[in-house]
């Protein structure tokens, strides 16, 4: 029999301990450490004829290692190409999480299809049966002769049908239910998924394949498990979208072999997601009339120009203690906007219940839509409209000042192009030359930008 020990593991970075203690000393969490009980590797599960784990290393230096062996290739989805940084890369572990009903599985299914009809692929499901699988397949309309699935949760019996079948393409559907033999813990526990994730990584390095892994979120929607499992992945992405829209975006937080930040755009269809290639255009649906309170700026997300419309409410407070309340946006950034557009705006809102939303669901996690809120809220606040055919950008500072942003003419150009015809933006991104069909003004300062929307 294995002998067994106990261990404590860190839930956030995974540091072990050999005592249970209530702050960890890593991260600086506080009650982040929990037991679980770990044996040995047993002698059947890694050796004889199941994966061992093990592969002949050698040191080589970095001109020796061949990279045309590793070429890219395509999932089928071009916004999920971009999110990727260009496409699939071999030997590489994905991680993607979202809220439950997101989209996830219906995804890596349509993907699977596809890549199987030129490449092996092996879709392992944990959490639903095979005829399950095949009935949403059946409903998307899939091609389901050349996809192979499997069901099962224990990973050394994955990896073992995995070396037979030698797949190109593989989905863990999820590492929340995934099972190491050796871990005497649950499904789902802090030490089954690290040590499940770190196996199938591994296993998936390799042997160059490429392997996507599902991932659940915790009700505040964040990934669920330890924070390591976060670090030993190449990618990891977030689909996130309301129950109550139908489209959803897809959000790079770590790529090893990309852009971070980068952002694809899906619409959910009774035949599955389909691409968005003009996100632009879904997040700019207004009205025929301007409102005051509405304003159009550009976000920069990953590699890509993105219009998207911000709106503020302000209105007379009925408590002592106004609300602020901010959808898309960062709450605590509200706030201090609101403290600079009194000192240096000399604009007033100490008694007044203060909303600002993106429209369409989207999250603006950027600076560069300081000056678009702060704009906005002086348009409801004063009760006028903005003109419709203005976009604002530009980050602001605590004295006042704005600051520029990054790709500030990419953004310019890609503006003119749905047909806005005045910016306000930060002096230090004022383009050198003219852009055809548009007047720029560039601020250096906040009551400029106050002065230049009167």
């Amino acid at each position: 029999m294995a002998k067994r020990k106990t261990a404590y593991v860190c839930a956030d970075c995974g540091a072990e301990y050999p005592r249970w203690q209530g702050q960890c000393g890593d991260c600086q969490a506080w009650n982040t450490v929990t037991e679980f009980v770990v044996a040995a590797a047993s002698s059947s599960s890694r050796q004889g004829g199941g994966y061992s784990g093990q592969t002949q290393a050698k040191v080589e230096t970095l001109q020796d290692i061949d990279l045309t062996a590793l070429p890219r290739f395509a999932s089928g989805f071009k916004e999920l190409d971009r999110v990727l940084g260009g496409g699939i890369v071999p030997g590489s572990a994905m991680l993607i999480g979202g809220s439950p009903g997101a989209g996830k599985s219906t995804m890596l299914l349509q993907v699977m299809c596809q890549m199987a009809v030129g490449k092996s692929a092996l879709y392992v499901t944990g959490e639903e049966s095979l005829q399950q699988v095949a009935m949403r397949a059946e409903r998307l309309g899939l091609a389901k002769d050349k996809l192979k699935l499997l069901a099962e949760t224990n990973v050394d019996i994955i990896c073992d049908l995995a070396l037979k079948n030698k797949p190109e393409l593989m989905v863990i559907d999820s590492i929340q239910v995934m099972q190491v033999s050796d871990v005497q813990s649950a499904p789902g526990s802090v030490s089954q998924v690290r040590e499940s994730a770190a196996y199938l990584t591994r296993f998936a390095k390799q042997n160059h394949i490429a392997m996507f892994l599902v991932g659940h979120v915790t009700k505040d929607g964040s990934l669920a498990g330890p924070k390591v499992l976060e670090h030993c992945i190449d990618c990891s992405m977030m689909l996130e979208g309301e129950s109550d829209s139908r489209y959803r975006t897809l959000r790079s937080q770590k790529n090893r072999f990309g852009a971070v930040n980068e952002l694809g755009v899906f619409a959910m269809t009774e035949k599955g997601l389909k691409e968005v290639n003009n996100p632009s255009a879904i997040f700019l649906s207004r009205g025929e009339d301007a409102s005051p309170g509405s304003v159009v700026m550009v976000t920069w997300e990953g590699t890509r120009a993105l219009l998207v419309e911000i709106q503020a409410l302000v209105d007379y407070s009925q408590t002592a203690n106004p609300r602020r309340i901010a959808v898309g946006l960062d709450q605590n950034r509200l706030s201090m906007l609101l403290a600079v557009m009194h000192r240096h705006g000399n604009v007033q809102m100490n008694d007044q219940d203060v909303f600002a939303n993106v429209v369409g669901g989207v999250k603006v996690t950027e600076t560069g839509a300081d000056l678009a809120v702060l704009l906005s809220m002086v348009s409801s606040f004063k009760n006028f409209a903005l003109s419709k055919d203005l976009i604002v950008f530009g980050e602001v500072g605590l004295a006042g000042e704005i600051r520029p942003v990054t790709n500030g003419i990419e953004r310019l150009v890609e503006a003119a192009k749905h047909g806005f015809k005045k910016a306000i933006v930060p002096y230090a991104n004022m383009p050198k030359q003219k852009i055809p069909n548009m007047q720029v003004i560039g601020v250096k300062r906040l009551t400029e930008a106050l002065e230049a929307i009167d």
